[in-house]
């Protein structure tokens, strides 16, 4: 005889008429969709689009802000590691750990010291399929002022690899900046039409109309050295954050204005404008600018277009942005302090700390015949979900539109020891989230059709009271028992009936919990095929929990409700509860 085994009492409809339980703050906002973390400060993004997901990369500020104790000023000093995020629907982001810059740059050379490592900064990625169809991904970052490193992969969540011994662009780089004078820093890579790969570069010049500070550089085919000598892009009040992109057949260059006085400069912004022929006003400090080429070798080919970004304001002090086309929509992406001014407000951190900054993204509207970019709108309602999210599909822990109270393992990623996850991603020991009391992840716009979900299991360890919620402050709708010694699946019968349609928001929310980590987890659809019976009679390792999670060992005694925790013979952990007078 066969009949389906999940935790069917495990779900109390009393704990629907029970006041529900505070969670968490919310710092992020349930209705809004920036900064795209709740949880880590990250900065300077770059972005590619591959196989339907957008990938965004970016400063791990979070690594500094850890470092110095979670208090105290940003010197980017101990930025050592590059963020990794990806998402299908713009609203839901996955967390894919960091690259370990200060690990893979090593074996660098440190003769001269300027060619050697030291940090990660503003990265800049692309990729490519080659004549014999590999695919390959390049992540060039800056190391602080000195110059551009290039890592190269066959994903775009690695592993990395560094194909040179030292820096890529450097103080002796034909054409660069020299040591003492501006900066070589904040890279800006793109591949144009013909497969030719081009790098932008520089910045911190003097603060006037023309610091003569910005570069761009020919890349070999090999994307890994450059070919020839990098040349001025003449950028009027350019300041850094340097990117390229090809939009219908030219090149268009952004950067970050400086901070040069506009009054001083007004009479040679007004020669500039005649010049070159163009309307343009003169840029507010801090603010996008654009330029277009169709040669971008030749310095007197680059036409000012105006500003698209604004000041980020949210109490950042720099800018920093890259415009991305994802399934046929440009986004801005960029920084600002809304997340770090959050914490300040209810005092996680201290009036002093800063400047953390967090990723965001708003729409960009953008003229492909013409090149022209209109001003983008900057705000934290940012974007809306382009697709809803599968419910019916393994999902990890680490996809989430907001959080509270959560953290993981070791998000700077500094490991020695790496593993490929049972969900398949390039990931170290931290991509599972460690939950505890009162935190809570959020998801948007679920979808779970008209027959609604018949089961929900969840991969993890430890044990927790679990509460699925369609709002942070609601009642829960299902509550849940989890116990597990070691990292595995447990399947929970639920009630389709509150598990249909469309929600909004789906909170996985944690009443209590021991040393309780999260991995994956998937709700299965009423009538789904893939459910598996099997045999009600097997009781091969079964361990038995209190409420609290606690274990029962033999010689316990226990009246009332426990916990039950065994293996059936396909080898798959199930979990309910049920009644006993002497569980041991």
């Amino acid at each position: 005889m066969y009949k389906k085994l999940f935790l069917t009492a495990a779900i109390f409809m009393a704990c629907l008429q029970a006041k529900s339980q505070t969670l968490a703050p919310d710092y992020k906002g349930t209705s809004y969709n920036n900064p795209i973390s709740a949880n880590i400060f990250c900065a300077d993004p770059t972005a590619l689009e591959y196989n339907g997901r957008l990938y965004v990369y970016g400063s791990n500020d979070h690594q500094q802000f850890v470092k110095n104790g979670k208090k105290g000023e940003n010197n980017y000093g101990e930025i050592k590691s590059i963020v990794v995020f990806s998402t299908d629907d713009m609203v839901n982001w996955t967390f894919h750990g960091t690259i370990d810059t200060k690990k893979l740059c090593a074996g660098w050379t440190s003769n001269p010291w300027y060619k050697g490592y030291g940090v990660s900064w503003a990265p800049s990625v692309t990729w490519r399929t080659t004549e014999d169809g590999t695919e390959e991904f390049f992540l060039y970052f800056c190391n602080s002022s000195h110059g551009v490193g290039v890592l190269k992969a066959n994903s775009p969540i690695g592993p990395w690899k560094s194909p040179n011994k030292e820096l890529m662009i450097h103080y002796d780089t034909p054409g660069a900046n020299k040591a003492g004078t501006n900066a070589n820093f904040d890279p800006g890579v793109v591949i144009d039409e013909n497969g030719v790969g081009w790098i932008s570069f520089g910045g911190l010049g003097p603060s006037e109309i023309m610091p003569e500070a910005a570069r761009i550089v020919k890349l070999k085919p090999s994307m890994t050295e450059v070919d020839g000598a990098a040349v001025k892009i003449h950028a009027p009040y350019h300041f850094e954050a340097n990117e390229l992109n090809v939009i219908g057949g030219k090149y268009v260059y952004t950067y970050c204005s400086n901070w040069a006085d506009r009054n001083q400069t007004a009479a040679d912004w007004n020669n500039y404008k005649t010049e070159h022929g163009i309307s343009a006003s003169a840029p507010n400090t801090c603010t996008m600018c654009y330029m277009v080429s169709d040669d971008p070798t030749n310095p007197d080919s680059w036409i000012y277009k105006g500003v698209y970004g604004p000041h980020p304001g949210n109490g950042t002090n720099n800018n920093h942005s890259h415009l991305q086309k994802f399934q046929g929509q440009y986004y801005h992406l960029y920084h600002n302090g809304a997340l770090m001014e959050s914490w300040k407000k209810d005092n996680v951190i201290g009036s002093d700390c800063g400047i953390f900054r967090s990723l965001c993204v708003n729409k960009a509207t953008v003229d492909e015949a013409t090149q022209n970019i209109h001003e983008v709108k900057t705000d934290l309602e940012g974007v809306t979900a382009i697709k809803n999210m599968n419910p019916y599909e393994w999902q990890q822990a680490e996809t989430m539109a907001s959080c509270g109270g959560v953290d993981y393992e070791d998000f700077t990623n500094i490991k020695k020891n790496t593993k490929i996850n049972t969900l398949g991603n390039d990931a170290s020991e931290n991509m599972q989230v460690k939950m505890k009391e009162s935190s809570w992840i959020n998801v948007r716009k679920v979808d779970f059709g008209t027959a609604g979900a018949a089961t929900f299991t969840l991969r993890g360890k430890g044990t927790a009271t679990i509460e699925l919620r369609t709002s942070r402050a609601g009642r829960p709708i299902a509550t849940l028992e989890f116990a597990s010694d070691e990292m595995g699946d447990q399947s929970f019968d639920i009630d389709a009936s509150k598990f249909q349609g469309v929600k909004t928001n789906l909170f996985i929310a944690v009443k209590a919990a021991t040393d309780f980590y999260v991995d994956a987890w998937q709700f299965t659809e009423v009538g789904a095929a893939s459910i598996q019976d099997v045999k009600s009679d097997t009781k091969s390792a079964r361990q038995y929990f209190d409420l609290t999670g606690r274990r029962l060992t033999d010689g316990q005694q226990h009246s009332g409700i426990v916990i039950e925790q065994y293996t059936d013979e396909n080898g798959v952990k199930h979990t309910r509860k049920v009644v006993s007078d002497n569980a041991q």
